[in-house]
């Protein structure tokens, strides 16, 4: 993952001192680009700990097309808890309860959840039920595995979470908001374009989550995994995160995993979290930053 570890230095290196919508600060640079080429190993972090299980039931969750965190919650997988939990805080039924306490609620009532736990329109809707003009709803992942097995060089094989339309209704805008597939020599490869990219704690995450989401849909349409690309626009280190990135980067880098996926699975929404493993991770320990809500 010298990829990562450079942009890391670049941005401690080359940074602008910005303000943003948290109040926290960053150092920031605009438009970056990391290539992996997913022959040589999963690209997950081995310079501090990643947690998987977030990244493999956080996939699987918007291949779902849900945007409700109750799935999440129930597999114990954290990570969008914030967005939730401040909007249950500032509401009048706030009861003084801690976010964990929160979460396991949103785990064990499905009312609650469903009243407390719903994002808005983000990443699982847009990707699987974009609203249609005719009022038709348009399942972009469908889409393009269809296009993948029937029109390969297509250079139209787009899904988009960027919905002008509904920005405002939703938790978080995306960060992530599109990616485009390509085919040569029957390898899949995709490029993601990432608006804002929390470099410390997010990306790590996006790199493995659209790598798994490469193996997945490579899988299914019985191509083999090829280039992952990685767009970045506005690339930052939160201030509070400093101290971090500097103990990650004097760190040694590691072998990368392996992924393994339980073959014969040609059904993209027929992965569960039992199919997907990864072997052979080594990590250095995980090192902790706080989300910047």
């Amino acid at each position: 993952m010298q990829q990562y570890h450079d942009l890391l230095r670049r941005i401690v290196a080359e940074g602008i001192q910005k303000e943003d919508r948290t109040g926290t600060g960053t150092l920031s640079v605009f438009g970056h680009q990391m290539r992996f080429d997913l022959a040589d190993g999963f690209p997950l972090l081995t310079t501090k700990k990643v947690h998987m299980k977030s990244i493999v039931h956080e996939l699987l969750w918007f291949l779902k097309g849900e945007t409700n965190i109750h799935y999440l919650a129930q597999n114990g997988v954290r990570i969008w808890d914030d967005w939730p939990y401040a909007k249950y805080k500032n509401s009048t039924a706030f009861d003084g309860i801690s976010m964990q306490v929160f979460a396991e609620r949103i785990a064990a009532d499905a009312e609650f959840a469903k009243q407390w736990g719903e994002l808005g329109p983000v990443y699982g809707y847009q990707w699987r039920s974009w609203p249609g003009r005719d009022g038709q709803a348009i399942d972009q992942i469908s889409e393009a595995i269809h296009t993948l097995k029937t029109n390969p060089d297509s250079r139209r094989i787009i899904v988009s979470a960027w919905n002008p339309g509904y920005i405002d209704q939703m938790a978080l805008p995306p960060c992530h908001a599109f990616f485009q597939f390509y085919v040569a020599d029957g390898a899949l490869s995709c490029q993601l374009y990432q608006r804002s990219a929390d470099v410390f704690l997010g990306v790590p995450f996006n790199i493995a989550s659209y790598a798994l989401l490469v193996h997945m849909m490579a899988q299914a349409t019985g191509l083999r995994p090829g280039t992952f690309v990685h767009t970045l626009g506005d690339a930052h280190i939160y201030s509070n995160h400093l101290e971090q990135v500097k103990l990650q980067l004097s760190r040694d880098l590691r072998p990368l995993p392996t992924l393994h996926l339980t073959p014969g699975i040609t059904d993209l929404f027929a992965f569960t979290y039992a199919d997907i493993a990864v072997n052979e991770y080594n990590p250095h320990p995980p090192i902790k930053g706080e989300v910047a809500v």
